[in-house]
């Protein structure tokens, strides 16, 4: 077949029709003209999105000080080189995560709310794609260390991810096993076992209870996802991959032994790079871990899971390794932006400029499981108008905040652990700061998950 036809298109309102009222499509690149990507942006928007499981030792890393005149605290002292691009963030709470301790991971990105009857919404960084996904490969890019990616679906579908950075860099940059035409025969066969498949579902729909149509729409949003990416995969294979250099492969194309942590996070960030830099994707995320899994550092004499080393009961020895932890995870991400600082986008500027890349977690305070005052930093994105050089604190803004109590004192301690449980300032949403990222990326919406306001920055 010619690809230049283009007469596999998903044709929109087919599509809605075939899947009824459970799934609701935007406007997706397979549903579009492949000469629509010469209309693309000429200076791409970038999102990153990375997660440290387990909050932080937040004694070590609380900066007191709002505003430019801010002193990075221990944990932090990696980024100092890059003030200039990021903003360390205090104050921002999910309140659909409080008191939900290790499943806060899940609404890191969403906003949702975590409960028995409760299912999750669309990420942000998926919302983004949904916009970007018209002019690149790869919609978006899911990685994490353990456990499955951060990344959800309108209907609360997480997407898988990936680990091996050799399966990273061929999902990205090989040519199919085979050849294009055994992979095009595959990809058709794939599609149409899919669409037999849903009207097989179709059918069983009318026999189903409520419950059971609850179940159904996961199932039908899971193969919706295979189905659009089935057919994004069909339409890019004309188009022929970008050119990487012997030393880039050679840096990213391996697979790297758990006992070497930071060569894996830079190796992963050094993906991408690489694939913000070809404009394969716009949009990634990477977790280092779950709240459950996240392993040991032996590299820097760490030998201790994060998640033991978080319920630390007051133990000194272990106190300091988590902040070991902390700022070494801290400093493979300042790794990141000196690579997104001195790497050129397509159009020759430096990828930091037009690269969001946020860094956090969705606890605060392991021992306790506190998910108030998340430890965020957002970095990047000059060129999409974000200004950085301040603390941006929330707290600072709260009626009853009597200031960070970081002493040696006990009294004290206990105090700042209460503000890493219970939020001082309530309206303080991070959904605020996730609806600021969308609509820089270009996103039209007034609301993302429960965000009441937009962050000012």
């Amino acid at each position: 077949m010619n690809y230049l036809s283009q007469s596999w298109l998903i044709n929109r309102r087919h599509a809605l029709r075939a899947l009824g009222s459970f799934i609701s499509l935007p406007l997706l690149e397979c549903m579009m003209p492949l000469r629509a990507a010469k209309n693309a942006t000429t200076t791409p928007k970038r999102s990153a999105f990375i997660y440290l499981a387990n909050g932080v030792h937040s004694l070590n890393y609380q900066i007191t000080t709002e505003g430019k005149d801010y002193q990075f605290s221990r944990a932090l002292k990696p980024l100092e080189k890059h003030r200039e691009n990021i903003t360390p963030i205090s104050g921002l709470h999910h309140p659909g995560a409080i008191s939900h301790h290790h499943n806060c991971i899940n609404v890191f990105l969403t906003g949702g709310k975590l409960g028995p009857s409760d299912r999750n919404t669309i990420s942000v960084d998926q919302k983004m794609a949904e916009l970007t996904a018209q002019q690149t490969r790869i919609a978006s890019m899911e990685v994490a260390l353990t456990g499955a990616s951060l990344a959800w679906t309108a209907d609360g579908v997480q997407l898988p991810s990936l680990r091996r950075c050799s399966e990273i860099f061929a999902s990205l940059f090989e040519e199919p096993k085979g050849g294009k035409t055994v992979q095009r025969r595959a990809l058709r066969r794939k599609g149409s076992v899919l669409d037999a498949n849903l009207a097989e579902v179709r059918q069983l729909e009318k026999k189903m209870g409520s419950e059971d149509k609850g179940r159904l729409t996961q199932y039908l949003t899971s193969v919706r996802e295979a189905e659009i990416r089935t057919r994004r995969a069909d339409t890019w294979l004309d188009t022929p991959l970008p050119a990487v250099s012997d030393a880039d492969r050679k840096r990213t194309n391996r697979d790297i032994a758990a006992t070497m942590a930071g060569d894996y996070f830079r190796t992963v960030y050094d993906l991408m790079v690489l694939a913000f830099q070809t404009d394969v994707t716009r949009v990634a995320t990477f977790s280092l871990g779950g709240e459950g899994d996240a392993f040991a550092i032996p590299e820097i004499g760490i030998t201790e899971s994060r998640h033991q080393l978080s319920h630390h009961g007051g133990d000194a020895g272990y106190m300091e390794k988590l902040t070991n932890y902390d700022t070494f995870a801290i400093e493979q991400f300042a790794y990141f932006l000196t690579r997104l600082a001195e790497t050129k986008d397509l159009g020759g500027k430096p990828l930091l400029g037009s690269t969001m890349a946020l860094f956090g977690s969705g606890m605060s305070y392991g021992h306790s499981h506190g998910n108030a005052n998340l430890p965020l930093v957002l970095a990047g994105g000059s060129d999409l108008g974000i200004k950085h050089g301040s603390h941006l604190d929330f707290n600072k803004s709260a009626k009853d905040f009597k200031g960070y109590a970081l002493g040696a004192d006990g009294a004290l301690t206990s105090a700042h652990y209460q503000l890493c449980s219970r939020p001082a300032n309530t309206d303080a949403h991070m959904s605020n700061l996730l609806l600021l990222m969308a609509h820089r990326m270009g996103v039209e919406t007034d609301k993302f998950g429960d965000s009441n306001k937009v962050v000012t920055l």
